[in-house]
């Protein structure tokens, strides 16, 4: 009587985790990865985003494919994002709502949980300092508190805790994809190198301060990838809305670039 073999479960394909950085408007980036990935025939199981990243990740998961995606960010206006409040009575220039009302308008009211593709957004909890990974409820308030970058964006209360933004903790999310089940994560760093930054304004310092603190964490959490994606971004600026081609074709580039690590790596992890 013939024996079946049974395939060995290191035989199977790894779990692909896609961990998207945070980098405002340098997020165009993660347009042009998740293209080539799609061009290439690699689907990730899970996504997981922090600020920028999240906002992406939520679009990907949704279903939207790479040409989709591409629309999305050529009809993406700043003034979408821009809800402008006092100051002097808030504790940030934006209230970050109309955030929240662009991304659930996009991906037509679905809840985290809900969506195709398992997706985690990583926000950090004001009160205590620890980061923290939504994997259920509303999509465009965790993408907001993912965003929220301190005295730019006012915080965000869930659950009657307050949120900032993600890249406070994990610049680039690999350790929550980690914990999201991956196997093997593909970590797309579009930070902003502080060497050579302006820092004239408040803005500009508060931004450069985000990039100071997050080359430092980066060193750490981007050890356990086990690809780095660094699209080429220098002079991007994070609020170079008007460098979306230029950014998506930056990640495209350094993809494209990456795709035979990736597939040496998928290959080993099936051994």
């Amino acid at each position: 009587m013939p024996t079946v073999q049974i395939p060995s479960a290191a035989l199977r394909p790894p779990r692909i985790g896609l961990a998207l950085g945070g980098g405002a408007a340098r997020g165009f980036a993660h347009v042009g990865v998740i293209q080539v990935l799609e061009e290439a025939g690699i689907r990730p199981d899970l996504v997981v985003g922090t600020s920028a990243g999240s906002l992406v990740a939520a679009l990907y998961a949704s279903g939207k494919s790479g040409a989709q995606l591409l629309r999305v960010a050529q009809t993406m206006e700043e003034a979408a994002f821009t809800d402008w409040t006092l100051p002097i009575f808030s504790r940030g220039m934006l209230r970050g709502e109309a955030l929240a009302r662009y991304v659930n308008a996009q991906l037509g009211g679905k809840l985290i949980q809900d969506m195709p593709l398992p997706l985690g957004i990583v926000a950090t909890d004001l009160n205590s300092g620890q980061g923290v990974l939504f994997q259920r409820g509303d999509t465009g308030t965790a993408v907001r508190a993912s965003s929220a970058v301190p005295a730019v964006f006012q915080p965000v209360k869930i659950s009657g805790h307050e949120y900032v933004d993600g890249g406070l903790v994990s610049p680039v999310p690999v350790r929550y994809a980690r914990q999201m089940g991956a196997e093997l994560v593909i970590a797309v760093d579009i930070s902003s190198p502080p060497e050579g930054n302006l820092a004239g304004d408040t803005l500009q310092i508060l931004l450069q301060t985000f990039a100071i603190m997050g080359k430092s964490i980066n060193t750490y959490e981007l050890r356990d990838a086990d690809l780095v994606v660094r699209p080429g971004l220098l002079g991007v600026q994070s609020a170079d809305f008007n460098a979306r081609l230029r950014s998506i074709e930056a990640g495209r580039q350094a993809m494209l670039q990456a795709l035979p690590q990736l597939r040496t790596a998928m290959e080993a992890r099936r051994k």
